[in-house]
C-alpha cells in the first residue's frame, strides 16, 4: 500500500500548502487536502490540523500529515493532542531537525512555518521528512512511552 499524505493549512500557511499538494502529487504520492479550500483571513488553523492528525492516527502505517500556519507553532501544538500523533515543527534551521524527527522520533504530522520559509526550503524539508526512515531500537521504547502517557 501506499503512503496517503494528508494536508491541512489556515490562511497563514494556505498558498505554500497548495505549492506542496502539487510537489508532492508530481512525485507519486495520493495526497488529501482536508482544507482551508480558499483563502479566508478569519479561519481557525485547529478547524483543518485536527481532521489531518485524525486521519494519521486512523492509519499511522500507511499515512503522514503536513499541516501550515504562519510559524507552525500552534498547528504542531494542535496535532499532538491527537492520540497517536507525533507532531514536530519546522520553519527553518538545520534540516538535521526533521532527519531527526524521523529517525529517533517517528515523526508521523510535520508542521511547517510559511511565514519563515521559502517554498523551495519547505519541499526540500518535506522531501527528506518522508523520505527518511524510523530507526525503532533503543527509540521505539521511548515513543511507547510517550503514548502510554497520553
Amino acid at each position: 500500500m501506499s503512503m496517503t499524505i494528508f494536508l491541512g493549512a489556515d490562511h497563514a500557511g494556505f498558498q505554500l500548502k497548495e505549492k506542496l499538494k502539487v510537489h508532492l502529487q508530481e512525485k507519486g504520492f495520493a495526497v488529501v487536502d482536508m482544507g482551508a479550500f480558499e483563502l479566508s483571513p478569519d479561519d481557525d488553523y485547529p478547524d483543518f490540523v485536527r481532521p489531518v492528525a485524525e486521519a494519521v492516527a486512523n492509519d499511522p502505517e500507511h499515512s503522514r500529515g503536513i499541516v501550515v500556519g504562519g510559524s507552525g507553532q500552534g498547528e504542531d501544538n494542535a496535532a499532538d493532542k491527537i492520540q497517536g500523533v507525533r507532531s514536530v515543527v519546522y520553519y527553518g534551521g538545520p534540516l538535521e531537525v526533521v532527519e531527526l524527527s524521523r529517525k529517533h522520533n517517528n515523526a508521523n504530522v510535520l508542521a511547517l512555518g510559511a511565514r519563515f520559509l521559502t517554498p523551495e526550503q519547505a519541499m526540500k524539508a518535506v522531501d527528506l521528512w518522508l523520505a527518511t526512515p524510523f530507526e525503532g531500537g533503543r527509540h521505539a521504547k521511548r515513543i511507547e512511552k510517550i503514548d502510554r502517557a497520553t
